[in-house]
């Protein structure tokens, strides 16, 4: 039994749509009394209900001296083959005698299409659907808005007469699924669109408000930004919101983001002395559905540097001076030293390379004068007694004898 819920809830929520169109196709329940519908494209019949069976009908169309060609009248009726939007307008039958029988307003247009629906939660509490129709029908329209959700239940998506093309649902489950059924209609009939939505693939919170951008005295490259949470996000402990803050100096295309979980943040790669523009969007803390909007735009300019100020005021009060000087049109007597400075430094290395082998050439040589006096020190100092062995080494044996 209850399994059988869910698909009774599908088909209460078709019938009442199919009812609702079937009560909405009879003119009167439109509000305008005297008005027949057709659809563009097709045969369209205009009766006479005034008229007798046997009676001989006339039918005559307001501001045109002859029916539309191609017009048949049938039976006392009025037969527009294939009517296109230049046949609208009023038509009436009339008597032999020219009696007033019957007068009626003719509307063309077209059957409703499926419209396009997207839906968004702002907060985990409600969510809303929004649709546009995907055929111009130039016909009037209304909208039958209900939903299901999971345990089969059945209600009405409430929509507001002062925004219209939406409808909210209160009092949402965060964990549960719902179906939206979005039914156009018009006179001619209806049509409808399904779609499955779960809160935590359409939750999109409001742009966070309260955006602050202030600069930070003595520090010409930092901006302090500040915001608040979007009202409608509930105040719970368990809903937070992460932020991404997105800035750049007016003069400049390009945006720079950051991410963070707290309500303020400060810059600190800021260009000093320029305006900067600031926005900040919101998103689920566990990165559910999608970013928000970005918020309305703040302004603000860091401190600017007293160095490079002062430096700049000294700049520009020389180039005032210099051009508040006469030019002089005599010739200077003083040389003018035409050299590049390319070329002095092309002269220095070159010196430079010279002395390193210069010096390099004086070390070998001392190197090879000292090696020289220490081999002839060494053969001077050599024992007496070894200089006399030799000696006798080399006498005569008999001479020894």
């Amino acid at each position: 039994m209850h399994s059988s819920i869910p698909s009774l809830g599908r088909v209460m929520v078709f019938l009442a749509a199919a009812l609702a169109s079937a009560s909405f196709a009879i003119p009167e329940d439109w509000g305008e009394e005297g008005v027949q519908y057709g659809q563009l494209g097709t045969d369209v019949t205009l009766s006479c209900p005034g008229a007798r069976a046997s009676s001989a009908v006339r039918w005559r169309r307001a501001g045109a001296a002859a029916l539309p060609e191609g017009s048949v009248i049938q039976q006392g009726s009025l037969v527009l083959p294939s009517a296109s939007p230049a046949l609208g307008g009023t038509y009436s039958c009339h008597s032999e005698d020219g009696s007033l029988l019957h007068s009626v307003s003719l509307r063309l247009g077209h059957l409703p299409g499926v419209p396009f629906v997207s839906c968004r939660a702002s907060d985990y509490e409600n969510f809303s659907c929004s649709w546009t129709s995907s055929v111009e029908t130039f016909l009037p329209t209304r909208y039958i808005t209900t939903y299901r959700n999971k345990n089969g239940h059945v209600g009405l998506c409430l929509q507001d007469p002062s925004h219209p093309g939406t409808c909210t649902v209160h009092r949402s489950e965060f964990w549960s699924s719902y179906r939206l059924n979005i039914t156009e209609v018009n006179p001619l009939g209806f049509s409808y669109r399904l779609l499955d939505v779960t809160m935590q693939a359409i939750i999109k919170p409001d742009p966070p408000e309260g955006l602050v951008v202030e600069p930070i005295p003595l520090a010409p490259r930092r901006l302090h930004v500040s915001w608040k949470y979007p009202s409608s996000w509930p105040k719970e402990p368990h809903f937070q919101l992460r932020f991404r803050l997105q800035y750049r100096p007016v003069i400049h295309r390009s945006w720079s983001v950051v991410e963070t979980v707290n309500l303020s943040e400060v810059i600190t790669d800021a260009f000093a002395g320029l305006e900067h523009v600031v926005q900040v969007s919101a998103k689920d803390f566990l990165d559910a559905g999608n970013w928000s909007e970005w918020s309305a735009e703040a302004r603000a300019t860091p401190v600017r540097d007293l160095a490079s100020t002062a430096s700049e005021e000294t700049t520009t009060d020389a180039r005032l001076e210099s051009l508040a000087e006469e030019p002089s049109q005599a010739p200077n007597p003083e040389p003018i030293n035409g050299s590049d400075p390319l070329e002095k430094m092309a002269v220095l290395v070159s010196l430079g390379i010279f002395a390193f082998f210069i010096l390099a050439a004086v070390l070998v040589i001392t190197i090879l004068i000292w090696l020289r006096v220490r081999k002839q020190g060494k053969d001077k100092t050599k024992p007496s007694f070894l200089v006399a062995a030799t000696h006798l080494k080399a006498l005569p044996k008999a001479q020894i004898l």
